[in-house]
Order: structure tokens, then sequence, then C-alpha cells
């Protein structure tokens, strides 16, 4: 039996830790080096965490501790903005360490692998440092990729998230009493996914993000305006083409619907809708943003850093 892949991750008391914990605490070849939370230190992680055994407790490490304890791949569940200083330790005390990022902090830095895997698994060997794309950011890739190429004019996308994405610090856009029977618009131009998106598919995409009462999960609408006529049925193939072997996307004609996807580690493509002429393309997305919008495609990032099966220990 190979010995096991130890994973360090710092940020575990947010949404997107607590759904890493679980993916690595049953996965067959990884194990929970440390969790760092700053609230929670020194409390036993199962007390927090069900599907953890044993003693494991919470700590709380400074970026040189962090980089300092041996781990394989350390993993950032960071704010924006907090990530340097753990990189830079991580670079001088031990390079070879796996960097699994879910900020934004290098999502547009050359030297780091944009890990989305439908779309960039082909540059992932090797990769020592590894941006994890945004949430919306993988909802807009994977509703417009099959069509790239085919575009003409911005592509415009209507975005609503479960307020879990606004995070655990007490906002607006996570209170559930200013959320009920609301639809909350934000940074509607902009967007930080805005830009990202743009820059990964080298196509302008104009970006409308809004929250909603729901807890996880998101619908994204992408209306597309195409260069040449295309029928109802081409559109459908090209889809079904593109991710024919893609474990973690489905691809339906009916509209997905949000409800449907929470707790689900795969995306869903559907309703495809066209204009009269053929020109117009408008294409719905739905993910579950805590899983394949980030912890879930941390792992798969994370697998493939380790040549192991992209899907190994996420549930099908």
């Amino acid at each position: 039996m190979s010995a096991p892949i130890r994973i360090g991750l710092v940020g575990a008391r947010g949404h997107v830790g607590t759904e890493l914990i679980k993916l690595v605490a049953a996965h067959p070849r990884f194990e929970l080096g440390f969790v760092s939370s700053r609230e929670r230190v020194g409390q036993r992680l199962a007390d927090h965490e069900p599907s953890v055994t044993g003693e494991l407790r919470y700590v709380n490490l400074d970026a040189a501790q962090a980089a300092g304890q041996g781990a394989d791949a350390l993993v950032l569940a960071l704010p924006n903005a907090m990530a340097a200083p753990f990189v830079a330790e991580v670079d001088a005390q031990a390079p070879d360490t796996v960097v699994v990022d879910l900020s934004a902090d290098y999502r547009f830095d050359d030297a780091w692998h944009y890990g989305l895997p439908e779309v960039t698994r082909a540059s992932a060997a090797g990769a020592r440092r590894i941006s994890n794309p945004g949430c919306y950011a993988t909802a807009m890739q994977l509703a417009v990729a099959p069509m790239r190429g085919t575009l003409a004019g911005a592509v415009q996308c209507f975005g609503v998230s479960g307020y879990s994405g606004a995070g655990t610090s007490a906002s607006d856009k996570n209170d559930p009493d200013k959320l009920r029977d609301n639809l909350m618009p934000y940074a509607l131009t902009g967007h930080i996914h805005e830009r990202e998106v743009t820059r990964r598919l080298g196509h302008p995409v104009e970006f409308m993000p809004h929250v909603a009462p729901h807890f996880r999960g998101i619908t994204l609408t992408a209306n597309l305006h195409l260069a040449q006529a295309f029928d109802l049925e081409e559109v459908r193939e090209r889809y079904r083409r593109h991710y024919a072997s893609e474990p973690l996307v489905r691809v339906s004609d009916e509209a997905p619907w949000v409800s449907r996807i929470a707790h689900r580690h795969d995306a869903e493509v559907g309703g495809f809708t066209l204009s009269a002429d053929g020109h117009r393309l408008v294409v719905v997305c739905t993910i579950d943003n805590l899983l394949k919008g980030a912890a879930t495609q941390a792992l798969q990032n994370l697998n493939l850093a380790f040549g192991l099966p992209e899907t190994m220990g996420i549930p099908t």
C-alpha cells in the first residue's frame, strides 16, 4: 500500500473548508496533516466534522509554521489577498510542496496553473502551484466553452448564487432575513469573475451576479451571440460531444434546476434555446458553489497533481 499523502488546510472553518475536510477525510490516498483555524484552535476536529475520526485538533499556524509542517500539499481556503505570505514561505522552505489556492490571488498569474480540469487538464501534469477557479467563473466557462470560436460580440452572463457564496463573515449578502423574498444584485460591472473568464476564454464576458435566499448552488444563464447560424440539434450535439468524456459535467436538453445540484459534485449544462435566426444561443449551467465551484474542484486538482485518477475520492 502506498504511503498516505498528507494535506494541510489553512482556512478550515469556512463553508469550503468544511467540504474539503469531508472529501480529504474520505479519500483513499489523502490524509489530513493539519487543519488551521484561528477561531477553533485547540478544539477536536471530530467534534465539528462527524466524517472525521480520531484526536486531530484545530491549530492556528502562521505562514512559516504552515510551510514547515512537512505536508505534501497545502490548500489555502482564505479570503482574497491573504495567500501571499503562505506561498512565500512554501517557496522558501518546501518548494516541492503542492499549493492549491482557492482565492483569486493567483488566477491572473501565468506562473500558476489555472485548475479548471475540463478546460486546462492538458497542462496540469507536474503543476505545483495551482489556482482554483472561482465558482461563478467555473459555471461561466462550462456554459460557454463548447461554443468558443463561434462567438460574435460579448457574452452576457446572469448569475444567481446561494448565500453561502458570501462566506461566513456577516454581511447583507449572507443575512437570511435581508434575503428573504429577495434577490440582491451586486458588483454588476467589473466583477473579478468577469475579468477572470474574459481572460481565460480570450473573449469579452459581461457578468451580472446576484445572491438569493437559498444556501448553496449557482444558476448561471449565458447569452451567446454567434457568428454563424446554428440549429438546435447541432448545438445540443456540440455540447454532448464536448463533454462526452467528462465525468463531472452532465448535458441535458432541459434547463437544469439549482435545487437539484445541491450537494452534488458535478455541473449540469442545458436549456439550450436559439433565436429564430440561429445567431443567439442561451445556455444554463448549475453547480454547487461549495463543491464543483470550490472543494470538489480542489480535489480534482490535487488528484491530478499527484498522478492519481482525477475523480478519486469524489462520489459520482
